[in-house]
């Protein structure tokens, strides 16, 4: 009965210092942990409109469970980015657990300053990881742009664009009937999925072969920097006349330029010059009973 005893005591007594050996956490400065990447790059970010967010791993590639001392932006409070960390978004968290050959994921963010005037620019910063004495840094940084924003404008009269700044349209533009947009060579407009280029009056694209007028999407990031659809297209209406287009690049839209009804001098409602329509969803030119004239440009993928 005694022996029966002792070895039940015995099993509850190993059963315990196994349970608790198991969930102590490894204190050595050899712990080894690692993270899915040292650098995290965001492409061109337009100041004010923030970024995709983007997130990175910390591996605890240890047989026993590991205390993270510290995650911080280095930068703090004060820094473009942001970070959340198992939930908890802050500038700085302490004492997060990790299981043993676990992971934790680490969520960052960019919004850059629309104060800021170098074209184009570089914001950096980094993430510090601290634990058992060691510390691990990862790098942070974000190329950015000031540009000039529109949200549902309606051009009147005749204006005037330039290269100085990219226009980034968000809500759509549209050109009035009685109005004439001309657009300079090196001009880049980047418009939102929710932002048609409509025009009821007359759009000259005055690009040159060294620097053309660029129209794409407004999502530069990796993975959507060549996506088709990323926005509607360019549309000429039935009152639009004389609009004129000349070393463009027409890129990423749904539809790249459609032209609708017959023009009212009988002379083409649109032509297009040496102008690249490429990677579009539908139809690089859709005119439905219109008079268009293309002449050595190229449309495709």
């Amino acid at each position: 009965m005694k022996a029966q005893r002792f070895s039940f005591l015995l099993i509850i007594s190993l059963f315990l210092f196994f349970s608790c050996k198991k969930e102590r956490f490894i204190t050595s400065p050899q712990a080894n942990i690692a993270t899915s990447t040292d650098t995290l790059t965001y492409d061109t970010i337009f100041t004010s409109v923030g970024s995709v967010t983007r997130s990175f791993k910390i591996y605890n590639k240890n047989d026993q469970k590991l205390l993270i001392n510290k995650i911080k932006l280095s930068g703090g409070a004060t820094s473009f980015y942001t970070i959340n960390v198992d939930g908890v978004a802050a500038s700085e968290v302490n004492n997060v657990e990790v299981e043993a050959n676990d992971s934790l994921y680490i969520f960052v963010q960019v919004r850059i300053d629309p104060s800021t005037v170098n074209l184009p620019f570089v914001v950096r910063d980094s993430i510090l990881i601290e634990y058992n004495t060691n510390q691990k840094f990862v790098q942070l940084q974000a190329f950015g742009q000031n540009a000039i924003f529109l949200n549902k404008v309606r051009i009147t009269g005749n204006v005037t664009w330039d290269n100085t700044l990219p226009y980034v349209i968000t809500g759509g533009i549209l050109v009035d009937s009685t109005a004439t947009l001309t657009v300079l060579p090196g001009t880049r407009i980047f418009l939102h999925p929710d932002a048609p280029f409509l025009v009821d009056g007359t759009l000259i694209v005055a690009g040159t072969k060294e620097d053309r007028v660029v129209f794409a999407g407004d999502r530069l990031d990796e993975g959507y920097i060549d996506f088709p659809a990323s926005w509607q297209g360019i549309f000429f209406s039935g009152s639009s006349t004389n609009s004129k287009v000349k070393f463009a690049v027409i890129k990423n839209a749904y539809q790249g330029v459609v032209v609708s009804d017959p023009s009212s001098n009988f002379l083409p409602k649109v032509t297009l010059s040496q102008t690249i329509i490429d990677n579009i969803y539908d139809a690089g030119i859709l005119g439905i009973n219109s008079n268009i004239e293309v002449n050595n440009s190229l449309i495709s993928n």
